[in-house]
């Protein structure tokens, strides 16, 4: 079989560049397009030059139509009215697109949903490998200890990150509310001040830290008397989100359209 085309819009990001150097690095696939915003300077660019591996004989665009005919699959981790207006571009062209953007709304994620009665739309919070791992392992341990435990979830992230708390952070509130049968619109605990009373059981709640350098650290705490469960991932490096991403890419390859995750990806969905 001959070579995924992948697209990657936001090529000059620091996720851009990322994905550009794991699909140069991963058998199977190629850098086919690459595309940047309207008045970026990256336009014109070679797309490795800006990823920093040199020459890969690929133009960075601002046309996301070229881009998404060109390829197979396009890979985006960008900003939700971005990722939305893509989306219907995938659509039209019957591209592939695979979705690593964080804090889509409920109206955007329908957008989504729409999109992928056309074409297979992989979407998901956090693309880390072991990080939907972690997903899975909330799910299972939220299901086996009952509401005598607490949950709290922890997030740390970079002093530049926008949204908040993380789209991983409540995919993995998420994960605990379904597991327990309710829903994080009424248990979830986004911020603490004053005089709040003692903790409502079954809440979950969710404490933000920004600050520095921190690519992502996540953490769940399920607390009750005299014992505390603690499951962690700690992001080092931005390049565990394009190997993920660009493995969602080559797996939905043969899929037929609908809107899949990254537990679909690597079989934890239970289908």
């Amino acid at each position: 079989m001959a070579d995924m085309k992948i697209g990657v819009v936001g090529a000059a990001g620091r996720m851009g560049g990322a994905v550009i150097r794991q699909v140069t690095e991963t058998a199977g696939c190629v850098v086919v397009a690459a595309a940047e915003t309207h008045g970026s300077p990256a336009v014109g660019r070679d797309a490795g030059m800006l990823a920093g591996i040199g020459e890969i004989g690929v133009t960075v665009t601002d046309n996301a139509d070229d881009l998404f005919r060109a390829a197979e699959a396009v890979i985006e981790f960008s900003v939700p009215e971005a990722t939305i207006r893509n989306s219907k571009i995938a659509s039209s062209a019957g591209c592939i697109h695979v979705i690593g953007t964080t804090g889509l709304d409920g109206d955007q994620e329908t957008v989504l949903r729409n999109t992928a009665r056309n074409v297979p739309v992989v979407y998901a919070p956090n693309m880390s490998l072991a990080v939907n791992v972690l997903f899975a392992l909330t799910r299972q341990v939220a299901a086996l200890l009952d509401d005598e435990f607490d949950i709290e979830i922890v997030e740390m992230h970079h002093r530049h990150k926008v949204d908040a708390p993380s789209g991983t952070a409540l995919g993995l509130g998420r994960a605990a509310a379904e597991a327990r049968g309710v829903a994080l619109d009424e248990t979830g605990i986004f911020t603490r001040h004053g005089q709040t009373g003692p903790r409502r059981r079954g809440d979950i709640g969710f404490a933000t830290l920004r600050g520095g350098d921190v690519t992502g650290d996540h953490s769940v705490i399920f607390a009750a008397d005299g014992e505390r469960l603690e499951l962690t991932h700690k992001a080092a490096s931005r390049q565990i989100f394009a190997r993920g991403a660009v493995r969602a890419a080559l797996w939905a390859r043969d899929r037929t359209p609908g809107l899949y995750s990254m537990q679909d990806v690597l079989g934890l969905s239970g289908d």
